[in-house]
């Protein structure tokens, strides 16, 4: 039993993914030119009024849609559950040792692709 819990170690650990970014709050601006039309009256004329303004944009020039935010964790703890039992039930003796981390780590690498990443 103690075999078991090592190799369900081995799988589980190609798995735990660690996120060492952290999120930046930078904000970017641009001034932009504007002018109003102030209507008038017959004794008052209108005129054109002209300011500026501060517009946040994207910092860096990389638009929205460039960012690729696929995450693939869901899918790849599952997929390794899945390996590593399929590597377990189908391996007899010394042959579970390696096994059951690779079928962990192909079906971690399988459960990554089907989620999306």
């Amino acid at each position: 039993m103690r075999f078991f819990y090592l190799a369900l170690l081995f799988c589980l650990s190609p798995i735990v993914q660690v996120n060492a970014t952290t999120p930046k709050s930078v904000t970017c601006t641009r001034t932009e030119y504007r002018e109003e039309y102030i209507p008038g009256t017959k004794s008052n004329p209108g005129y054109v009024q002209s300011y500026e303004v501060d517009v946040v944009v994207p910092c860096g020039g990389q638009s929205k849609s460039e960012n690729d935010n696929n995450d693939c964790s869901e899918g790849s703890v599952i997929g390794g559950i899945l390996g590593a039992g399929i590597a377990l039930s189908s391996s007899r003796g010394k042959d579970r040792f390696w096994a059951v981390p690779a079928g962990g780590t192909a079906g971690a690498l399988i459960g990554c692709q089907v989620d999306g990443g």
